[in-house]
């Protein structure tokens, strides 16, 4: 091994090789197990996170001194590993809430759950908690290799993805941080584990949001005459929209229309004033999924008219983000990476694209990203259901490929 001088600081020139991040990654694999356990059983939803990042807080300070900031207007926070040698600076970022579902006591193939949340009616049914996992344990290796790296390090610890809350306000504190790149990863449900999807351009989807109300007249139930009933116009409202979707979208551009809630009346002899319609689009293409928001407002606009009723959208409806998209150079060599510390396990199929959307996707105002998937899927141990179901379980195995794959990139960037 030789060294070289930069300044008053030196930098080791020995390779940090395959075999060691794969010693290491087995040597903390049970505090890997022991974290995600205890952020499984201590879920919080988006914007209460307070004992998730004191609990992570502590964890950083067992692990070494880092320049620690608070994000204004959030529980999020970041934390500053800087080698004190040039280079670039690289952004590696987890997400930290749960989800307000009560978790089941078994998984997708029907076996118990060996961890069940012990706050009740919230659960990490989204895998937050094995993102939060895989994030310390990388930041561990990380410090133990940093007399051996340059540039800078910003771990990223980002609230409220669910619900949107924390991500504006993590952007805003970042921007005063040239980043070189920023890196994140998602353990997903439709890939088998170990096995690890890196691929250019959009792999998951952009939302925007569907939420109106459909204002009639009320009235006794006995008298139909003497009312406007919102109920028949909102039905109606979604009945055109199906129509419309097929004859007045464009049908090369994808774009789903998910409608999860429609709420009016309180009781059965009266008609309501006003019926609520919520739910969301997602699309690969964001001008696309802007003009479905408003073929929804020109249908739901027409048809409420048509039955006396007058219909408000709420300020949300909108595209609210976009497909993350990863960069075309920096997925390449992602690939190249991780395919030399996994063969055969690095995949650019496309058909592994997911569904949902992520607002890691804001962070390309920021740097070029990269967004990579890793399968949690086992049939045998039955952690096969989808995400954001009170069955959803992840096989822990698969969180050695998802740090193996952080590291890796993060060292060789």
């Amino acid at each position: 091994m030789k060294r070289i001088t930069l300044g008053l600081q030196e930098i080791s020139t020995k390779e940090i090789t395959d075999e060691e991040i794969l010693l290491k990654i087995s040597h903390y694999d049970e505090y890997t197990r022991d974290v995600r356990r205890h952020l499984h059983f201590y879920p919080e939803v988006g914007g209460y996170e307070t004992e998730t990042v004191k609990y992570l807080k502590t964890e950083l300070a067992k692990i070494g001194n880092f320049e620690i900031h608070d994000v204004p207007g959030s529980t999020g926070f970041f934390a500053i590993l800087d080698t004190k040698h040039d280079g670039k600076t690289i952004g590696l970022r987890t997400d930290i809430d749960g989800l307000a579902i009560k978790e089941s006591k078994v998984n997708g193939g029907g076996k118990p759950k060996p961890f069940i949340s012990k706050n009740i009616g919230i659960s990490h049914s989204c895998g937050h908690d094995g993102h939060m996992s895989v994030l310390m344990t990388s930041i561990r290796i990380i410090y133990d290799l940093r007399d051996r790296l340059s540039g800078k390090y910003v771990f990223i610890f980002e609230e409220g993805e669910e619900n949107n809350t924390g991500i504006h306000p993590m952007v805003a504190a970042l921007k005063k941080i040239h980043f070189d790149v920023i890196y994140g990863c998602h353990l997903v449900s439709h890939i088998p584990c170990g096995q690890i999807y890196i691929n250019e351009g959009s792999i998951t989807t952009g939302m925007a949001m569907l939420s109106l109300r459909v204002f009639g007249k009320s009235g006794h139930a006995s008298r139909p005459d003497m009312t406007v009933n919102p109920i028949f116009a909102a039905t109606n409202i979604l009945n055109t929209v199906s129509i419309a979707w097929n004859n007045q979208r464009d049908i090369t551009k994808f774009v789903t229309l998910g409608v999860t809630q429609f709420h009016g009346g309180e009781t059965w002899n009266v008609i309501p004033d006003s019926v609520y319609i919520g739910g969301t689009l997602r699309f690969f293409d964001w001008d696309a999924g802007v003009k479905g928001v408003e073929l929804v407002k020109k249908v739901a606009t027409d048809v409420a008219h048509a039955h006396g009723c007058n219909v408000r959208f709420d300020e949300n409806m909108k595209a609210l983000v976009p497909p993350v998209e990863n960069d075309a150079h920096v997925a390449a060599f992602a690939r190249l990476m991780v395919s030399q510390l996994y063969p055969g396990r690095v995949t650019d199929n496309s058909a592994c694209n997911w569904y949902a959307s992520e607002t890691f996707a804001l962070y390309n105002q920021l740097a070029p990203t990269l967004f990579v998937l890793v399968g949690v899927r086992n049939p045998e141990l039955g952690t096969t259901a989808g995400h954001h179901t009170a069955e959803f379980d992840f096989d822990e195995d698969s969180m050695q490929y998802a740090i193996g794959s952080m590291v890796k990139f993060a060292v060789s960037y």
